[in-house]
């Protein structure tokens, strides 16, 4: 989604180019637009303004090429359709006018206002293309097309839930509008519903199984729920059919080149990442994805083609900040720690820009939580619950260690590692709703509503949900969600012998492991500026505190650094916490063959190490405003 200054600024520049189109005063014109572009490349209206700008002058090939461009990024241009018509037939290509002008009478079949709101979605104007649609929708009424593009509309604007439930809505009305029924599998995905998202993608696949689209949204589904195998043959198989276009194929290297490093094979990840660039040499996300390996060594060449990617103008925000995070770490690994700082710090910040994080209401919601969720409550409530001692959940902050502490657990015969699981945040969601900024429960008191009945039905929900996740039917299986430390109240109402492993690493260490890791597109906002990840720090502390008061001995603290010291008295200590017998193999974690697909992964396939211990103090000189944040968090973490 665009921020509103930035269209308001894109919109003002394309006012003043067609105005100087119009006074004829062409080359300025197009001057104007090329400076547009280089800030907004995608943004079609320009590319029909240059259609425009190109027509006056006589340049009848590269208005083609102008207006072909718009039309590739937004069908719903009737002008752009028209001026091509004229053009290709007076270039003699008939077929391709004819094509042009079905495009034209298709669009013209439509109502004005939802041509209009298609257009506004494709440039992403989100605002006045919802407002356009709802005002058409008042006066003519609902349709399922109209329907349908406002739950596409809503999706964009990150009203997940609306756009959810009214594309259920639609189906429920007509089951057999296909296009509606992909736009519900992708909304499910954004939800990380993935079980239901998979079966959605079944079904479509059922109707037409060579479709790409559809096979996509299953590999994506199947990746969501750990299913790494089938996805690796699947992208192969589309990458041996036609491609559209070197974008696709980028995009299917770099899904099939996750799904590899997610199952321990690096080589072959490395080899479909670097194939990915080669598609697209400035596809930030590959860099990042190569330095996220975190056992990858960049060249001399990757350097500099980094570099030039990142400075270049018109290097749309999110790709700059995934070039700077990959740029940050090559410059760490060859001990040019003021460099790789500069980029860590510039990431941080373009990344910040854009997060809606904030520091007062996680505080708010802690304090809510405290009061509400008592030791007298959890009293009143003993006997809640499934008794069913399955889930060990593994929580903390992240790059805490967590993912070392579930390879652990998971190389014990009869524990399964799954991945971090959604189910327990929804949850708290659906009970509490969860504030727009944060995502944090809004209102917890409303647990306190659940009756003995409903705890248990949760519980065995829980219990039932999250079998998609498990193949390897071992009596226990772990949930490392980190955030789940904001739920533990909910989780011993709902699963009240559930384990729960509390994984803590020294504040310094772990701050600085947040600060210099991306994570994904909403995940963990709290971690691109050093006062909030130290504000966040100290929240977690506080938060852990009362739930070790209001149900003590429930909760495990493992310190990362003690695992480190001595592995085999950390993990005597863990699996006695969770009722299990000691057995070596959980020593030899790093030969257990799983997938994995965290930042870590590639780390606990190897011995245990002493290095993420002091890695920070290379950057001690720039970290003097963390340390002074996290105050007397740094005496009270252990």
């Amino acid at each position: 989604m665009i921020p509103s200054q930035d269209l308001e600024a894109r919109e003002a520049l394309l006012r003043e180019a067609r105005a100087l189109r119009e006074r004829r005063r062409i080359p300025e014109a197009l001057a104007m637009l090329e400076r547009l572009r280089d800030q907004h490349p995608r943004f079609s209206r320009l590319h029909q303004e240059r259609g425009h700008g190109l027509i006056a002058l006589g340049d009848g090939a590269a208005a083609i090429a102008a207006l072909e461009e718009a039309v590739a990024l937004n069908p719903a241009l009737p002008a752009c359709w028209d001026m091509l018509e004229q053009l290709y037939r007076l270039r003699g290509d008939l077929a391709e006018a004819g094509v042009a002008a079905q495009r034209l009478a298709t669009l013209q079949q439509l109502p004005p206002p939802i041509v209009v709101a298609q257009s506004l979605l494709a440039d992403g104007d989100l605002e006045p293309a919802e407002e356009v649609l709802t005002d058409h929708l008042r006066v003519a009424g609902e349709t399922v097309g109209a329907l349908r593009l406002l739950a596409r509309i809503r999706l964009e604007r990150g009203a997940l839930a609306q756009a959810e439930a009214l594309l259920a809505a639609i189906l429920d009305q007509a089951p057999d509008y296909h296009e509606t029924r992909f736009d519900y599998a992708m909304a499910l995905l954004q939800g990380q519903k993935h079980l239901l998202a998979r079966r959605e993608a079944e079904r479509l696949l059922a109707l037409a199984p060579g479709d790409r689209e559809y096979r996509k949204l299953y590999g994506a589904a199947c990746l969501g729920l750990g299913d790494f195998e089938p996805v690796i043959d699947l992208y192969a198989g589309l990458l041996a059919g036609p491609c559209q276009s070197a974008d696709e194929v980028a995009d299917l290297r770099l899904w099939r080149a996750n799904a590899l490093k997610a199952m321990g094979r690096g080589a072959e990840a490395v080899a479909d990442y670097r194939a990915a660039l080669s598609e697209r040499p400035d596809h930030g996300v590959a860099w990042f994805s190569l330095a996220n390996l975190k056992t990858h060594r960049f060249t001399d060449d990757d350097m500099a083609r980094m570099k030039a990617a990142e400075a270049r103008p018109g290097q749309n925000d999110m790709d700059r900040v995934y070039l700077r995070f990959a740029l940050g770490k090559a410059l760490e690994d060859q001990g040019d720690y003021a460099a790789s700082w500069g980029f860590y710090a510039r990431g941080n910040a373009l990344r910040r820009a854009s997060s809606r994080y904030r520091q007062d209401i996680a505080e708010r919601c802690a304090e809510r939580l405290k009061a509400t969720l008592t030791a007298d409550v959890f009293a009143r409530r003993a006997g809640c619950g499934v008794d069913h001692p399955a889930p060990i959940f593994v929580l903390g902050l992240p790059r805490s260690g967590s993912t070392l502490i579930e390879q652990i657990l998971a190389s014990h015969s009869q524990v399964e590692g799954t991945h971090e699981l959604t189910e327990i945040g929804r949850y708290a969601g659906e009970l509490c709703g969860l504030d727009p900024d944060c995502g944090l429960p809004a209102d917890p008191a409303a647990l306190l509503d659940l009756t003995a009945a409903q705890a248990r039905a949760l519980g065995e929900r829980f219990l039932d949900e999250t079998r998609a996740y498990r193949r390897l039917v071992r009596p226990f299986f772990i949930d490392k969600m980190p955030n789940n430390f904001w739920h533990i109240g909910l989780i011993h109402l709902i699963l009240p012998r559930a384990t729960i492993l509390d994984v803590r690493r020294e504040p310094m260490a772990c701050c600085f492991s947040n600060f210099k890791q991306l994570f994904g597109m909403a995940n963990q906002e709290f971690t691109y500026g050093l006062d909030d990840i130290a504000g966040y720090y100290r929240i977690y502390l506080d938060l852990m505190r009362h739930w070790d008061a209001v149900l003590p001995g429930r909760v495990l603290s493992v310190p990362y650094e003690d695992v480190v010291e001595d592995l085999e008295a950390a993990t005597r200590r863990m699996l006695a916490h969770g009722g299990l017998a000691f057995e070596p193999s959980c020593l030899s974690f790093h030969q257990t063959r799983r997938g994995i697909r965290t930042p870590s992964s590639e780390q606990v396939r190897q011995p245990i190490g002493r290095d993420g211990l002091e890695q920070w103090k290379h950057y001690a000189s720039w970290l003097d405003p963390l340390r002074a944040a996290l105050g007397d968090a740094l005496m009270e973490a252990g």
